[in-house]
């Protein structure tokens, strides 16, 4: 078993894609969950290990890091992906690639970009495609949020309250070219107003713009409820260089009753029809990957993985 597994010239890519395509049509999918996760380790001969920040330790510690993309149901989740994620010092040192047997043709990719290959090979198969769920490290990454919209996925992505935003207000007008003939510059979109943080944004529309929505059914039965606005917005980030004003995307933001001030910002692309109850359940579904990478580790020993290449 461990020379089919670590040796073998097969293709793993065909397992999962098998097993997802016969599971997810059972699990009523819903939406899919991206995110990463660490696995601690003493040596320092596993490819990727090193001292690197693992949500699982909680703190920087010795360990590899895990991306993957899980689809998510009302019946139960289904994995379509992982990735080993290999920092630039690895791929830079060519003793550790050759001992641990990493192929020439391996990268460094980030995060986000290992996360969007899995994504967008997963939208290949014949299962069916939902938004995508994310935490603020993969929402923000204005490279991912664009490169999921150019191959028309749908996605909820958490951001923090620093990203900053032009409100649906904003207007952009082309200015008039300052010269003529060949030599005639080029002209963006300009605002009439400058962008703002989301936190400044949210603190100066005030509560009034909160109302309460169901976003799932408890245990009990029962439904639960939280404070949500929802508001159309354009990200700014680099909003200088593009040739076009930025898109409008949905920033949904909570603001639980009882709180002092909101917890949670995420910004998503999917259409304006959408109902305030898709966008509030969609942004509160990703808490199940936490699940997942649980039952993975406890019940079927991903966190003993010995692989050595």
């Amino acid at each position: 078993m461990q020379q089919f597994l670590a040796d073998s010239p097969w293709d793993p890519a065909l397992v999962v894609k098998a097993t997802a395509e016969r599971v997810a049509p059972e699990i009523d999918v819903q939406a899919w969950v991206l995110d990463d996760t660490g696995f601690p380790k003493d040596g320092k001969d596993s490819p990727g290990v090193k001292r690197q920040y693992s949500g699982t330790l909680g703190k920087t510690g010795n360990c590899q890091i895990g991306v993957s993309v899980h689809a998510v149901g009302s019946k139960g989740t289904a994995s379509l992906g992982w990735a080993l994620y290999l920092s630039e010092e690895w791929c830079e040192d060519a003793a550790h690639r050759q001992k641990t047997k990493i192929p020439e043709e391996e990268v460094f990719k980030t995060k986000p970009e290992l996360a969007a290959e899995l994504v967008e090979r997963a939208a290949g198969w014949e299962i069916t495609k939902a938004p995508i769920l994310g935490d603020c490290a993969y929402g923000k990454n204005t490279e991912l949020r664009e490169r999921l919209n150019d191959t028309e996925l749908e996605y909820v992505l958490s951001v923090s309250e620093e990203v900053s935003v032009f409100t649906a207000e904003t207007v952009f007008e082309v200015p008039a070219p300052r010269t003529a003939g060949k030599d005639r510059q080029k002209t963006r979109p300009r605002p009439d107003r400058e962008p703002e943080q989301i936190g400044d944004l949210i603190k100066r529309l005030g509560p009034a713009q909160f109302k309460t929505v169901a976003f799932r059914d408890g245990p009990d039965g029962k439904r639960m409820r939280s404070r949500f606005c929802f508001l159309r917005v354009r990200a700014a980030h680099d909003w200088e260089k593009r040739s076009t004003p930025p898109r409008e995307e949905w920033l949904i933001v909570e603001w639980p009753k009882g709180r002092d001030r909101p917890t949670d910002y995420w910004l998503s692309n999917l259409p304006v029809s959408t109902k305030p109850e898709r966008l509030a359940r969609l942004a509160r579904l990703r808490w199940k990957i936490e699940l997942d990478y649980k039952q993975l580790k406890d019940e079927l020993d991903l966190k003993h993985y010995e692989g050595r290449s």
